[in-house]
């Protein structure tokens, strides 16, 4: 079938292909209307609704407006769930601080209750051995292998909580602020298990316990006892001793200032005297520090650790397992 012989669709026009004659040689027989639209107007499609413009604040930056929108429908009630949920905490648990304590809410919860129980519950467990390391005597107290263990985790625990602020956490000494390091074998008061527990439970010239130990360098240069040559001599001769760089000259002059000043505390070799707490200076392990100035500024104004007296602050039992634990970090006497 040709092309011209296609039927069109009951009411539809057929429109003559090929160009359209112009407006002025248009007829009523060749003017045709274009058939009725089946779809909507594109300018209706296209045409977009224009949201009225929202309110502002009232603040102005540089001419900038700040619009006030509402808030979103989900931040609203999730912050309005955070309020029930702060109301509902405060009824059930301690929230308010009052004059003594929180209000304790109604399920009663505290954590400090939680950490009074477990502690409690760590007591009673091993109170056996809390009895055992009181009633061993303290030279005793590493012969024994599993108590000696036991003796070791509960100083360990002692001593971050009460020594290691001064002595730092392993133990290392503080040089700057003169506390002494606990790793080596070199003691002030001496090395055994009984030196250390008197020393933990009695302190150091302190003014709490009279059984503190107690010794005091006097102040060679600030109270005049020696002038300035003879502590630059008996600076020198310290270095000697202890094998550091030094003035042959001015340490020959400085071994009798040593001899007349220094030797009755310190020993003539410089080894060091426990009973008196007065360290060994022919080493190079220096509670102060053992440069040149340091040495000099121990001499001219000396020097006055404080240690405090622990038997008021800690159980027989702590003080012996503290005493173990130290004792085992510098291979003790």
């Amino acid at each position: 079938m040709a092309d011209d012989d296609k039927k069109k669709p009951d009411g539809e026009a057929t429109v003559p292909e090929g160009p359209r004659p112009p407006v002025e040689a248009r007829t009523e027989e060749n003017l045709v209307d274009p058939p009725e639209r089946q779809y909507a107007e594109p300018r209706k499609v296209l045409r977009q609704k224009v949201a009225p413009e929202p309110p502002t604040t009232g603040h102005s930056w540089d001419g900038i407006e700040e619009y006030d929108n509402p808030m979103p429908r989900w931040w609203l009630w999730t912050f309005y769930i955070t309020i029930a949920w702060a109301v509902i905490y405060w009824i059930l648990y301690p929230a308010w601080p009052m004059v003594s304590q929180a209000t304790p809410g109604i399920l009663g919860h505290s954590t400090r209750g939680d950490v009074a129980r477990e502690i409690e519950d760590f007591e009673t467990r091993n109170a056996a051995w809390f009895e055992r390391l009181v009633a061993t005597e303290v030279a005793q107290l590493r012969e024994e292998a599993e108590l000696e263990r036991f003796a070791v985790q509960a100083g360990r625990a002692v001593f971050a909580a009460q020594c290691s602020q001064c002595h730092g956490a392993g133990a290392q000494g503080v040089q700057a602020g003169g506390f002494p390091s606990l790793l080596d074998d070199q003691w002030l008061w001496g090395g055994t298990l009984e030196e250390i527990h008197r020393t933990i439970a009695h302190g150091v010239r302190n003014e709490d316990d009279p059984d503190a130990r107690w010794s005091e360098m006097p102040a060679f240069g600030a109270e005049g006892l020696l002038d300035e040559d003879e502590i630059d001599q008996v600076v020198e001769y310290v270095l000697a001793m202890s094998g550091q760089s030094h003035d042959a000259d001015l340490a020959a002059l400085g071994a009798e200032v040593f001899d007349w000043n220094c030797a009755a505390c310190h020993m003539d070799d410089g080894s060091g005297n426990t009973d008196l707490g007065a360290p060994a200076l022919n080493n190079q392990i220096w509670q102060y520090g053992g440069d040149r100035d340091t040495i000099r500024q121990t001499i001219y104004f000396s020097r006055f650790g404080v240690m405090p007296a622990f038997s008021e602050r800690l159980r027989e039992s702590d003080i012996r397992a503290v005493a173990v634990y130290v004792h085992q970090l510098g291979g003790g006497q």
